[in-house]
């Protein structure tokens, strides 16, 4: 069992945290269940950087042996479900895994997340929502780089050990909106700045050392080629981006920024 199941939004768990309780944790617990009741072979549990809560600028990257302290209900589910995770490798000698991994891009990826609300607003000539000033650092991590490194873990993991997965990729928000402006030959006009979200973590960085060492992993995808690729999938595919647009998530955005 891998299992990618989660609600995944930070805002969405500000609104709604009882949502992300019943999806990341209890959800969690019935896939545990189910893998040690059917004796499978191996469980990995998907997990993010944001458990670890946030770093200053000066800080060294996350390593797997750094304290869960998650500052959103969003990361404390996803840090809550890791920990059970956890107990029914210790409990029941359930065969786990759990990777934990920087802020995903590339193609499909729904628009409420990041780069693609970015790209679909200036496609549309909208205004692009900035929290803050803008400076929060994140790394990216290329979603092909970040699923060769989940099939790397699952086959050939140590049973019980966490990984992290890193893009080396760190950039501030509002330098990787002016690089997606550029790109679309869009102006940065259609920045806006607005009120900044309620404890926002300011840096993830991930030290993916020991995939690195223990499973020859590292990300290939250059961040500046892998934004471009990124940009023109969503291009080409303008159709696939107004379908999933849905009335439910137009009511989600106008709630999220219209009084912002």
């Amino acid at each position: 069992i891998i299992n990618f199941a989660a609600e995944s939004h930070v805002d969405r768990s500000i609104n709604n945290p009882s949502m992300f309780c019943d999806t990341n944790i209890t959800g969690t617990m019935n896939l545990l269940n189910s893998a040690k009741k059917n004796n499978i072979k191996k469980y990995l549990q998907i997990s993010t950087d944001e458990v670890y809560g946030s770093l200053n600028f000066k800080d060294a990257p996350f390593t797997e042996n750094h304290q869960l302290a998650p500052n959103s209900p969003y990361s404390a589910s996803k840090a809550s479900a890791d920990l059970l995770v956890r107990s029914y490798y210790k409990s029941f000698n359930l065969p786990v895994n759990i990777t934990r991994s920087s802020n995903n891009y590339g193609p499909y990826q729904f628009p409420e997340k990041l780069i693609p609300l970015m790209i679909n607003n200036a496609l549309n000539n909208k205004s692009l929502p900035v929290y803050g000033k803008g400076i929060n650092i994140r790394d990216w991590l290329h979603v092909e780089d970040h699923c060769k490194a989940i099939l790397d873990v699952l086959l050939e993991g140590r049973v019980g050990e966490i990984y992290n997965i890193g893009g080396d990729s760190e950039i501030a928000n509002i330098e990787l909106i002016k690089k997606l402006l550029k790109i679309l030959d869009r102006p940065q006009s259609l920045i806006t700045f607005v009120k900044d979200r309620p404890g926002h973590d300011l840096r993830y960085a991930m030290n993916h050392n020991k995939i690195t060492k223990e499973l020859h992993w590292k990300p290939e995808v250059n961040f500046e080629k892998g934004l471009k690729m990124t940009v023109e999938w969503y291009i080409s595919n303008r159709i696939w981006l107004e379908n999933v647009i849905t009335k439910e998530y137009l009511k989600f955005y106008e709630k999220q920024y219209k009084n912002r």
